[in-house]
This record gives structure tokens, C-alpha cells and sequence, in this order.
């Protein structure tokens, strides 16, 4: 096996060198760089990661914390795309992911900190974690670099990046109002997670703004999964009066209420409106095709990313609040009222 004092003797240069080459150190000099990296070429090495670990103080890993209500994992369609575009460009600059299992809030050990401690990762990317998990606290005080997604984690080593969750509900309020909705309904969690309370003080922006009526009983809870939108349509049948639309705050109850309104004997998007949050692959193929408020998720898992680059680089960065533009998407769920009383 070809070691590093292999390359040292046929370069013609101390073993010391060719570890400053291959660990990227800066006072080498360009041609010695190069005869080095061109005789490690030759002689087919492979620096171990262990080894290299010991020199750089770096293990080129980044931990993975997510979950989701649903306990879909990888096939969560946000998360999804999310983790994609971070991987994408974390991984140009060789780092590696480690995806660390589900936390069991039962046992201290299994907190953030202490995992991430005994996996020896560079940093963490957090995305879907409640803000009611016991580790939080931990992690927040530590040193270990940090940024999650759709959590407001503050710390002096925590950034925390998310869309612009009230921004985009008030377009999706506008949205209807234009289209001449007034009896508006809100599907939602309105207190479990960050984006929930945004996007129900977004509504609730919105219905001020507009001057609409604001019913307590077409504001119903969701836990971001078909079933609790199709659940909560159910509870607003029981409603003194029906609205004319609904806001969900994601697509999957989107498409649970969509059933529930069509079981209902009623059409959704004809006789009740439907606008979602998160434009996931799905929206676009359902019937009808769901007005929906765009995550721009591409960009989300890109700024995580260098975000997370930065705090690991440089130990005096401050931590950052990101906030990512939404856009409306406009298909066949919401009807026109308007021009219906022409």
C-alpha cells in the first residue's frame, strides 16, 4: 500500500511536505504542489480520512437532523429538495453527510450535542425539529456550528434560515379577495412549529388587512398531513356557515381537504376554493390543479448550505437570520367569483 513517505521519496521532498500538499496547507510552493499531486496521481493515493482527520482537526462531516409529523423521511417532499440543493454544494467542497436517526427525547445521551460530539462532525443542519425538543437548549449554548430550517434556534453558533411564511399567506389572502372571496377559512398548526404560527399570523394579517370576517370556526388545526386537512374540512361541515375558500397551510392538507370537500358532495375549487403552501411535485397533478404558495427550496438547502460552510470556517462569524422570498402559483383551485356574478 502506497503511504505518504512513498510520495516523499520519489518527489524528492520530506514526508512533512507532502501532508502540508495534500491537507491544502498554503506555504508550498506552487511546483512543489504540483509534482506532488502528480506523483500521488501516479502512485494511485488515497489519503485516509482518519489520518487526515488527526492533521486537519476535521472530520469533512456534517450531521443531519430531520423530521417530519408524517415519518415519511426521505420521501418527505420538502425535506427532500431541501437536504438535495444542501448536499449539491456542501458536498463541492468535500464534505460528507452523516444522517443521524430519529432522537429518542427519553434519554439525555441522545441529544444533539452529546451525538454530534461522539460522531466528531464539523457542523449540523437541522430541518423540521420542533421547537418543544428537549436538546434544544443544550445545542443552542454550545459551539458546535449550527444552522436549522423552519426553527428559530438562537445561539451564539446558531443560524436559522426559513421562507417568508407571513409574506406568503397574505398572498395567499390577497389571492382570494381578488378573485372575490370574502368567507375565507384558515387549516393549519397554529403553535407547534414556527412555520405554522407564521403562516396563521399571515391569515390573520391578511384578514385584517382586507377587512374580512374572522369566524373562530373556520379556523380549524392540522398537523401539516392529508389526513388532518381532510379531518378539519370534516369539522368545518359542522360550521353555522360554510366559506367560500380555504386556506391550507401546506398542500398535503391541501389535497386532504380537496377530498373531504368532493365526498362532501361539493366540487373543490368550484364550489369552495383551495389555495396551498409549499408547491410540492404533487400539487401541479391533483384535481384540480392546487393554487399553492412556492417554497423556493433550491435556494433554501444552497443558503443553509453556505451558511453552515461559513460558521465552520470562520470561528468569529456572527449567526445569521435568513429569510427566503415565497411566489404565487397560480392553477385551477380557486374560482373567480367575480366574474361568476357577471
Amino acid at each position: 500500500m502506497t503511504t505518504i513517505y512513498d510520495i516523499a521519496k520519489r518527489a524528492g521532498v520530506s514526508a512533512t511536505t507532502v501532508s502540508k500538499v495534500l491537507n491544502g496547507y498554503p506555504d508550498v510552493s506552487m511546483k512543489t504542489r504540483e509534482k506532488v499531486q502528480r506523483i500521488t496521481d501516479e502512485l494511485g493515493y488515497r489519503p485516509n480520512a482518519v489520518a487526515r482527520s488527526l492533521v486537519t482537526r476535521r472530520s469533512m462531516t456534517i450531521g443531519v437532523f430531520f423530521q417530519d409529523h408524517v415519518n415519511s423521511g426521505f420521501r418527505h417532499p420538502f425535506l427532500h429538495d431541501v437536504i438535495a440543493s444542501f448536499k449539491d454544494v456542501v458536498g463541492a467542497t468535500g464534505y460528507d453527510l452523516l444522517f443521524f436517526s430519529d432522537l429518542r427525547e427519553d434519554s439525555a445521551t441522545q441529544g444533539f450535542v452529546s451525538r454530534a460530539k461522539h460522531r466528531d462532525v464539523d457542523g449540523l443542519f437541522l430541518l423540521g425539529v420542533p421547537r418543544t425538543n428537549p436538546g434544544l437548549g443544550a445545542l443552542s449554548r454550545s459551539q458546535i456550528p449550527v444552522v436549522s430550517v423552519d426553527l428559530d434556534l438562537f445561539g451564539p453558533r446558531a443560524s436559522y434560515l426559513c421562507s417568508d411564511n407571513v409574506g406568503g399567506a397574505r398572498k395567499a389572502i390577497q389571492c382570494l379577495v381578488e378573485n372575490g372571496h370574502r368567507k375565507i377559512a384558515f387549516i393549519g398548526d397554529r403553535f407547534g412549529t414556527k412555520p405554522g404560527h407564521d403562516r396563521m399570523l399571515g391569515y390573520q394579517l391578511g384578514i385584517q388587512e382586507w377587512a374580512l370576517p374572522y369566524r373562530s370556526e373556520w379556523v380549524i388545526s392540522g398537523d401539516f398531513t392529508e389526513s388532518s386537512g381532510y379531518q378539519a374540512f370534516q369539522k368545518l361541515l359542522g360550521a353555522s356557515e360554510l366559506p367560500t375558500a380555504i386556506f391550507c397551510a401546506s398542500d398535503m392538507m391541501a389535497i386532504g381537504a380537496m377530498k373531504a370537500i368532493a365526498e362532501a358532495g361539493y366540487r373543490p375549487g368550484v364550489d369552495i376554493s383551495i389555495v396551498g403552501f409549499d408547491d410540492i411535485s404533487l400539487a401541479r397533478y391533483v384535481t384540480p390543479a392546487l393554487t399553492t404558495i412556492r417554497q423556493n427550496t433550491e435556494e433554501m438547502g444552497q443558503r443553509a448550505a453556505k451558511e453552515l460552510l461559513e460558521l465552520m470556517n470562520t470561528s468569529s462569524k456572527p449567526p445569521s437570520v435568513m429569510t427566503v422570498e415565497t411566489e404565487l402559483i397560480v392553477r385551477d383551485s380557486v374560482c373567480n367569483l367575480n366574474r361568476t356574478k357577471i
